[in-house]
């Protein structure tokens, strides 16, 4: 049970000014995660250059906050729960902080690649303890008729964000890409100090960790997540890959079956139980296929086809977010009125619609002429975001704020690194063939061109560690005559990945035709269950 409720909740009525400023504090908070996720990628040239690290090395410092994120993010929404989100928001913020400080200060020599590892590990632990609870602090701060709306401008304003991290990263990097690190101490502190002004109480449940738990969840979401990630690199056809992914579903499904048979777990899987939760949950997954592995795709189609500056590429992001943040006010105010149902099918039609539009206008090579289907795209994700978070945690009214927000981050996380890697692998596989296609036209031999071909690809989707295509071969003479063909052979194979990213959005309108329809009652929704035991009974 708790053992101190929140006074002045949500349900007693307006807080006023307290309101505000927990919504700005929480933005503040976790607006470094999401700068975080993008912002490095700027960098990485200045990275690998400066620490004499190798591609291969330096995909493993970006997959080790990713990797903690998925491990840990339904641990950060249990400790909420236990410790109160107020105080895992602080915790959270300072070991993201020190962690970023940490990953600036990296030595040169040997030591440079594990430390940048392990540090931008427990950034990732920080993020994973930071944003459920700052979604919790913001849900129990706002009545139910007006959440929608706070967590519309919460999703609106954060997201937006993660666009701006490379427009951020490139201006940093000017200076030294160790400034990407440290623009997060600023950051912290204001979103510090609002949290103390905002006077945000806690509450906390008297129960203890369901350890076991967390080590079970950690390793199935970390493991099946590094097979993901280091598909492309390893092989679809490796047995490590498979042996990675399998695992980590078997570990995730042991896991399940524990969670129905202890006392406190670390998931009330009876949430699941509810079509309205579930239907939420699995239009999450599919708008995530395609919504963070556009940064990276969009990014890089940019920088080759369109031959953008980073700074360039950062802006062409801004359309994208140019949508997402009107339709995420919008549908904020759907969801407030008439329940996530018409939001969710809007999305994920205007979603869909706008990325097969865009796919067809890739080969155009014209950066301005996209922007109209970037921002249809954009919105139809924006429709979806924040409807179904807030949805899913109106409607599980047996578990808390914390622990329902933990489980929507950890979908949608998990969806991006399976988007990455299913795109990454569909975009290296055609654009291996179209380039293989143009060499051999060039009058290249068959196997010269085949393996050329490969090594263009990795390099442009920056998997290859090797040397093939520098210095003044006649092989790479040949590749670089052939740049004008290859920009249109890279637009060519991002067509499919946009596809796919509509097709993903096609299956969640048919998720989202199931909703069951109709607004949680305010005065249940999210109302903590007293007795968690009798839930996990009810889950067995």
């Amino acid at each position: 049970m708790y053992t101190k409720q929140q006074s002045g909740s949500a349900r007693d009525g307006p807080r006023g000014p307290s309101q505000s400023l927990a919504l700005a504090a929480m933005m503040f908070a976790v607006s470094m995660t999401f700068i975080d996720q993008t912002i490095v990628s700027i960098a990485t040239p200045d990275i690998v250059d400066e620490l004499g690290l190798s591609a291969s090395g330096m995909q493993w410092v970006v997959n080790a906050y990713l990797l903690a994120l998925a491990a840990f993010f339904a641990l950060g929404g249990r400790l909420a729960d236990l410790l109160g989100p107020r105080r895992v928001v602080v915790v959270g913020t300072l070991v993201f902080v020190i962690s970023s400080v940490l990953c600036g200060c990296v030595p040169s020599g040997d030591f440079a690649l594990p430390w940048l590892i392990v540090f931008r590990a427990t950034q990732g632990l920080g993020a994973a303890l930071l944003f459920p609870a700052a979604l919790a602090v913001v849900v129990a701060v706002f009545p139910v008729e007006r959440r929608g709306r706070a967590l519309a401008l919460f999703f609106g304003v954060t997201g937006a964000l993660t666009a701006i991290g490379p427009l951020l990263g490139g201006w940093l990097t000017g200076w030294t890409w160790r400034a990407i690190f440290w623009v997060n101490v600023p950051v912290a502190v204001v979103a510090l100090i609002l949290t103390a002004l905002a006077h945000v109480s806690d509450r906390r449940r008297d129960e203890p960790l369901d350890v076991r738990g967390a080590v079970l969840i950690a390793i199935g979401m970390g493991v099946s997540v590094l097979g993901f990630q280091q598909a492309s690199a390893w092989g679809w056809d490796s047995v490590l890959t498979w042996v990675c992914i399998v695992g980590g579903l078997a570990v995730l499904w042991v896991f399940c079956r524990y969670e129905q048979r202890t006392a406190h777990p670390l998931i009330q899987l009876a949430v699941f139980r509810d079509r309205a939760f579930v239907v939420d949950g699995l239009v999450l997954f599919f708008s995530m296929l395609a919504f963070v592995p556009l940064f990276f795709f969009a990014s890089v189609y940019a920088q080759v086809s369109l031959s953008a500056s980073p700074n360039q590429a950062a802006l062409y992001l801004l359309y994208v977010f140019a949508g997402f943040a009107l339709a995420s006010q919008w549908g904020g105010r759907i969801l407030d009125k008439r329940g996530a149902r018409p939001t969710l099918k809007i999305g994920c039609v205007v979603g869909a619609v706008g990325f097969a539009l865009w796919a067809g206008k890739l080969t155009d090579l014209s950066m301005h002429d996209q922007w109209p289907y970037a921002a249809l795209a954009g919105a139809g994700i924006g429709f979806v975001l924040a409807p179904a978070s807030t949805d899913a945690v109106n409607r599980a009214i047996d578990a808390s704020y914390g622990e329902v927000t933990g489980i929507t981050q950890t979908i949608r996380n998990y969806a991006a690194s399976v988007g990455l890697a299913l795109y990454g692998s569909l975009l290296t596989h055609r654009m291996t063939e179209n380039v293989d296609d143009t060499l051999r036209s060039g009058g290249m031999s068959s196997g010269t061109a085949e393996s050329t071909a490969k090594s263009v690809a990795e390099a442009i989707t920056g998997t290859a560690d090797d040397q093939k295509l520098s210095g003044g071969s006649a092989v790479a003479r040949t590749v670089q005559e052939s740049m004008p063909e290859i920009r249109m052979d890279f637009a060519e194979a991002n067509q499919w990945v946009f596809y796919g990213m509509a097709i993903a959005l096609g299956i969640g309108y048919l998720c989202a035709i199931r909703h069951p329809g109709g607004t949680s009652d305010p005065q249940q929704a999210g109302k903590p269950s007293d007795d968690r035991s009798n839930t996990a009974g009810r889950a067995s």
